[in-house]
């Protein structure tokens, strides 16, 4: 069941109800007995998670797919040595390469 947040208009206390979605909405304030009780709305936090949502689809900060010609052009001035484990993966790609001929 949610709960909601009640405030009263004219004393100003304000507290939260547990309530079926069915229920009527309270509208005496438990305080000064007045008529004057109001829901509070509240915005929610909503995180999209999970593929589908453009935010989370692209790594660049503006949203674009970087084009191939970008990503030859990062990786063709790339200045890092080649790693070991680099050295590891070219030779097993060209063992495996032998094997199949």
């Amino acid at each position: 069941m949610p709960v909601y947040t009640y405030q009263c208009e004219n004393c100003g206390v304000q507290f939260d109800k547990q309530q079926s979605f069915s229920d009527q909405p309270l509208v005496r304030c438990p305080e000064c007995g007045k008529k004057r009780l109001k829901k509070v709305f509240q915005p929610v936090g909503i995180v999209f998670k999970g593929s589908g949502f453009y935010a989370t689809d692209h790594h660049s900060p503006s949203g674009q797919v970087k084009t191939v010609e970008e990503k030859q052009e990062k990786n063709s001035s790339r200045e890092e040595p080649v790693t070991n484990v680099e050295k590891s993966i070219e030779k097993r790609t060209e063992k495996d390469s032998d094997k199949k001929e």
